[in-house]
């Protein structure tokens, strides 16, 4: 029941505020050319002396790195699971739903929480799709979400409500605190269900031992 009811809460905010969600978020600045030592497309993994509980044990893959700072999504925190045919509907959105679909809800940062960000396989593209890489892509319009219910979006995606942000240098400075290690990107980290090992297997990567 509490995942349940975590989900059903975490819909609702998304139902409240969707009419924010064709904009670009508050405060996020345009792309700039990434600089040479950028990690966008690559993945933050929370060390385990980072406490801050806002990313306790979070996997973030960074969307932007450049001179302006940089915006990531929190992949591997759930708020809950709920039938996306519902979610349309309190949307006012009209689309043909594929049988029983549901819609994981995560968490993808302190900032703007009531926006949402879907990440994505590239396949699909719709009204504001950036495609970050060749496996990657990220849309904030609502198309996406009519698309999957319809059984015609992308092959593998995570929808997420906030987003993770710095400003300049502020990363840097964390990253040389200590309290990130940078692991490459992949699908299996990205997007499998297996939410709970997603953090210790994104260590392993790096040889760190708990």
């Amino acid at each position: 029941m509490r995942r349940a009811a975590g989900g059903l809460i975490a819909l609702f905010l998304l139902a409240t505020m969707a009419a924010e969600a064709a904009r670009p978020p508050a405060g996020v600045a345009p792309p700039q050319p990434p600089s040479p030592d950028s990690i966008a497309g690559r993945l933050l993994v929370a060390t385990p002396d980072l406490e801050d509980p806002n990313f306790y044990h979070t996997i973030v893959y960074m969307v932007r790195h450049d001179r302006t700072g940089a915006m990531g999504l929190v992949i591997n925190r759930r708020l809950g699971r709920g039938p996306i045919a519902k979610l349309l509907q309190s949307l006012g959105l009209e689309a043909d739903v594929d049988g029983d679909a549901e819609i994981d809800v995560h968490y993808g940062g302190p900032v703007q929480p009531d926006r949402g960000f879907m990440l994505h396989s590239p396949e699909f593209i719709g009204e504001d799709t950036v495609v970050l890489s060749s496996s990657v892509a990220l849309t904030s319009s609502l198309d996406v979400l009519s698309a999957i219910a319809a059984g015609k979006g992308p092959q593998q995606s995570l929808f997420a409500l906030g987003y993770a942000g710095w400003a300049p240098d502020q990363l840097e400075q964390e990253l040389a605190a200590g309290a990130w290690l940078v692991v490459d990107a992949d699908e299996a980290l990205l997007f499998d269900q297996q939410i709970e090992s997603k953090w210790q297997r994104a260590l392993d990567r790096q040889g760190v031992d708990l």
